[in-house]
């Protein structure tokens, strides 16, 4: 199922884990390193303190990486990759008045090697920025919306850095922001002690431009504002909505403490508990039952901005409310699908269980709550969550210090409901 991948300058964990209604993908963890020849070597180091500036090989790298260890990469057309990325290339040159009048898409035949070779030869020497601009492009075309990108963190004297932003309205994750949102864009989550609270930033705040760009063009989200947020330091428009000022802030990177996330419940009337899981990290199906122990009449379980985690925890919650059930399946691209289960170990309940959901719920979490609306074990109130949910994923790393990790194979559900849905979750490094 392993195979090597080739590195890159993004991680992109493309890996995939999904309900009984839709496919994803699973692999397990792998860190290799470019080789001069293009192929990947394992690797355990921590990435540089700095990555040198995005190349044409780099977007190279990236291209091949998706092709050969994205889910459905072997049969995928090259050639709406290199769109994607052409598209993306050319929109920053001009929003950046850096346009080039001699840059055309190449003629495309569908032939990965030759396909590059083209498209390599009409960017020639190539624009950095463009080009994370490209790779950005690239894996946002997959139109999936498990692809994203992240900043690597590498290991840092003094702790982890950051604004202290780490939520908004149009939050869909890394490189892509939710394409249904709709204005304002308003921060929603702002960590204690950093920077942006230190500039008394709040929760609340409406986002109207960053470094000069709009967070929304009519109604339409503007993706580009998130090349904003790539430096150290952003110029954030913000007005407070309770008294209609507007001001603007230079916002620098510095020290943040970032809290455990952490399950909280509370009791309400009837015999109902409510609980909120914000992830399913390592541990946390038993916090959760935990918190269940003098087994209430009602469940209500908040997944609302769940981004997911591990689908072992999934399953091992699932199995507190239902016993010899088969959440999901694990497919490769080709060959048999191994079921999912529920984790019978645990003990039943024999609550009532209500689900709440909302957009930001992804991932695994998408594969508890599918799970539990295939199966009819409870009402989930909520849109339909975003996408499949990811499983374990491999990574690589690259010279530019980032890595690159895809998913081998997916998962669906029965027969009858199955897709062929797969994502990507990727990770870039800026110059």
């Amino acid at each position: 199922m392993i195979r090597a991948l080739c590195a890159a300058v993004l991680v992109a964990a493309c890996s995939m884990s999904a309900p009984a209604s839709a496919s994803v993908t699973t692999s397990q963890l792998a860190s290799p390193s470019a080789t001069p020849g293009g192929g990947c070597t394992t690797s355990t180091a921590s990435p540089p303190e700095s990555a040198p500036p995005t190349s044409v090989n780099t977007l190279r790298q990236a291209y091949f990486c998706v092709l050969d260890n994205y889910y459905s990469g072997p049969v995928m057309d090259p050639k709406e990759l290199l769109k994607s990325a052409f598209a993306a290339y050319t929109q920053n040159l001009m929003r950046r008045g850096a346009d080039r009048a001699d840059l055309r898409l190449p003629a495309l035949t569908g032939n990965r090697e030759t396909d590059w070779s083209a498209f390599a030869k009409v960017l020639g020497v190539g624009d950095p920025a463009a080009l994370r601009a490209a790779i950005t492009g690239m894996v946002a075309g997959l139109h999936d919306n498990h692809a994203r990108w992240v900043r690597p963190t590498p290991s840092q004297e003094g702790g982890p850095t950051g604004t202290g932003i780490v939520g908004a309205s149009a939050q869909q994750g890394g490189s892509q922001l939710d394409p249904a949102a709709r204005p304002p864009m308003f921060i929603t989550r702002v960590l204690p002690g950093s920077p942006a609270a230190k500039a008394d930033i709040r929760a609340g705040d409406i986002i109207v431009k960053a470094n000069g760009v709009p967070a929304f063009i009519g109604d339409t989200v503007n993706q580009s504002i998130l090349d904003a947020f790539a430096s150290g330091t952003v110029r954030l428009t913000l007005k407070r909505p309770t008294t209609g000022r507007t001001r603007i802030i230079e916002l620098k990177e510095g020290h943040i403490t970032r809290q455990p996330p952490a399950v909280t419940s509370k009791k309400l009337a009837d015999g109902v508990t409510y609980v909120q899981l914000p992830g399913f990290y390592e541990g946390s199906a038993d916090q959760v039952i935990a918190k269940l122990r003098d087994k209430p009449k009602v469940v209500v379980l908040d997944l609302r901005g769940n981004g997911g985690g591990s689908p072992r925890e999934v399953t091992r919650l699932l199995g507190a409310f239902a016993h010899g059930k088969v959440t999901s399946y694990f497919c490769p691209l080709k060959g048999d699908c191994v079921p999912n289960r529920t984790d019978d170990s645990v003990s039943l309940l024999g609550s009532r269980l209500i689900v709440l959901t909302d957009r930001g719920c992804a991932s695994a979490c998408e594969d508890f709550s599918a799970a539990v609306k295939e199966t009819v074990w409870a009402p989930s109130s909520g849109p339909a969550p975003p996408g499949p949910s990811p499983a374990p994923a491999r990574h690589t790393s690259s010279t530019t210090a980032a890595s690159c990790s895809c998913p081998g194979s997916g998962i669906s559900g029965p027969p009858a409901k199955s897709s062929t849905r797969s994502a990507c979750r990727s990770t870039a490094t800026p110059p």
